[in-house]
């Protein structure tokens, strides 16, 4: 099963990161894992906000954007990361995000695809809120 949408983040020649600014993406354990594999110290790259860890931000974006707008992690960022722009509306319907910029090049079957994962992953995250 597919768990990441396939998304061109580039408009205009340049990395959009429009996601990556003032994130507040919730971190799984498996994430907070994966990403101190690669040497990197929880206390640097998340913060803990109602007992759930998130991405830090640092100036405004994301800890891990580089000055070019890309991530540097990205073969190992977080699940939220990788299924994004998808995200579960007030009613728990998988939805494209409405800040996304390119949200009209997602299809209802790419939805689809990372439908499962996304929820899996809230009810990690959150446990069963839908």
């Amino acid at each position: 099963m597919q768990c990441d949408l396939k998304l061109s983040c580039i408009i205009n020649g340049k990395f959009c990161s429009k996601c990556c600014h003032n994130t507040e993406m919730p971190l799984t354990e498996k994430d907070i894992e994966r990403i101190e594999n690669l040497g990197f110290k929880i206390e640097d790259f998340a913060v803990k906000v109602n007992g759930i860890y998130r991405l830090r931000n640092v100036n405004g974006k994301c800890f891990f954007s580089d000055e070019k707008n890309r991530c540097k992690i990205y073969d190992y960022r977080p699940l939220g990361c990788r299924i994004y722009p998808a995200v579960l509306d007030e009613n728990c319907r998988v939805v494209v995000d409405d800040l996304c910029p390119k949200k009209h090049e997602i299809r209802k079957e790419d939805l689809k695809k990372v439908k499962y994962a996304l929820k899996r992953l809230v009810r990690e995250i959150y446990g069963d809120i839908c």
